[in-house]
């Protein structure tokens, strides 16, 4: 049996978790949250989370502390994004697919009688050696699968790999619970935001959710990488990142408000008067989060105001500095105080870089897409002048990351 006292300690470190775990929104933050949070309850070296979508298993997040510690301090695994089948042959599809949890002590002498076989490819290509794996699935109270919670290679005392054990079965499983009350909170949170999202698209086609998700994973990413450039605390990490993640989804949400005759335009292009009137989408989506209730509803509002505003506050800058109150619906935007350098809020300095480098590398009705390298290279030549040359500087060190989080969320066709 596991010591008493061990268990008793680390089943209050779970409680305390479950107040955290249920103030976070984001469905993403928080999956990436859970299994950092297992993973440091029962000391596991790696491990992955995944969820259900269109029937399979798909990987969400994973992590390697002994991968991650051959890599530049700041630098991150590569994005993964890749889907497994609902079924007996793989060890992720059985736990799915019989709802139960599997303890295997070493992934290479999995026995003949077992209907799943261990993948060793991934360990070839990345030189890692997978022993204990004990995968779990979030399913719940009415036996719903949310998703599965797989941990790899538990470590003893002196960082030796050995097998999961029955605390650690024990630890798993009372979280778990918490995660999934979590997760089903988060779940209709994200319901909500994509409601809000699919009604924008509805009225301008050039505003897909694909759009509107990618630019919310490049802002998740490079203020994760400011974060870390800029050492900002932990508790302070969480709670802006997981907010952030949500707000960036925001940013056009107030073309709602304009007319189709201008929103629906492609050729010819704007007049001024038009553009003006283009222009007001930024005050309508913040007056949409406007009185605000919540820290959400504030960064809603900035990201949605500002994201158009310039780093030097040049003429192309907008709205600049102005009292949403005044601003009327389908009234034409004048900008009569610019604003600039860090008057402008963070959060829209992030989602400016995001937004636009998506915007040049997608196909519009109005023009074709650029490529990825020009792409780059444009938000590159325009630090210090439309975007903060900081945010500029983290949304380059992560690269690799962006073009991941690219491939992996196309248009749809």
């Amino acid at each position: 049996m596991p010591e008493k006292k061990n268990v008793d300690s680390k089943l209050q470190t779970i409680i305390e978790l479950e107040k955290q775990l249920g103030e976070i929104q984001d469905v993403d933050v928080l999956l990436e949250r859970i299994l950092t949070e297992t993973r440091r309850i029962v000391n596991a070296d790696a491990g992955s989370i995944y969820v259900v979508e269109d029937g399979k298993i798909k990987i969400k997040y994973a992590q390697n502390d002994t991968q991650l510690k051959e890599l530049a301090p700041g630098d991150k695994l590569p994005y993964q994004n890749f889907s497994f089948k609902i079924d007996e042959k793989s060890i992720c599809g059985y736990v799915a697919y019989s709802g139960h949890p599997v303890n295997i002590k070493d992934a290479y002498r999995i026995p003949e009688s077992k209907p799943y076989k261990f993948n060793k490819n991934t360990d070839k290509i990345s030189n890692y050696r997978t022993k204990s794996i004990y995968t779990f699935p979030l399913k719940m109270a009415n036996g719903t699968l949310l998703g599965l919670l797989q941990i790899i290679n538990a470590k003893d005392e002196e960082g030796k790999f050995v097998s999961f054990d029955e605390e650690a079965e024990l630890l798993i499983s009372h979280f778990a619970t918490s995660a999934v009350q979590a997760l089903q909170h988060a779940y209709i949170t994200s319901s909500m935001v994509k409601r809000m999202l699919k009604m924008a698209e509805f009225r301008d086609p050039k505003e897909t959710y694909a759009h509107a998700e990618r630019v919310s994973l490049f802002s998740l990413e490079i203020y994760d990488r400011w974060a870390f450039n800029h050492n900002v605390p932990e508790n302070i990490l969480h709670r802006y990142r997981d907010t952030l993640k949500i707000a960036a989804k925001f940013h056009d949400v107030g073309k709602v408000g304009i007319s189709d005759v201008i929103l629906k335009k492609q050729f010819p292009r704007f007049t001024e008067e038009e553009r003006n009137i283009m222009k007001g989408h930024t005050c309508i989506g913040a007056q949409l989060f406007d009185p605000p209730e919540s820290f959400l509803d504030e960064m809603a509002r900035d990201v949605a105001l500002h994201h158009h505003d310039r780093w030097d506050g040049g003429e192309s800058g907008y709205p600049g500095n102005i009292d949403i109150s005044t601003f009327t619906l389908g009234e034409g935007l004048v900008v009569t105080e610019p604003l600039k350098g860090t008057d402008i809020p963070l959060a829209a300095r992030i989602v400016a870089v995001a937004d636009v480098f998506d915007a040049l590398s997608h196909k519009r009705c109005y023009k074709d897409s650029w490529s990825i390298e020009d792409s780059f290279q444009e938000i590159q030549e325009n630090a210090g002048s439309h975007f903060d040359p900081e945010i500029v500087l983290s949304f380059m060190q992560i690269r690799d990351r962006i073009c991941s989080i690219f491939m992996a969320y196309p248009d749809e066709n």
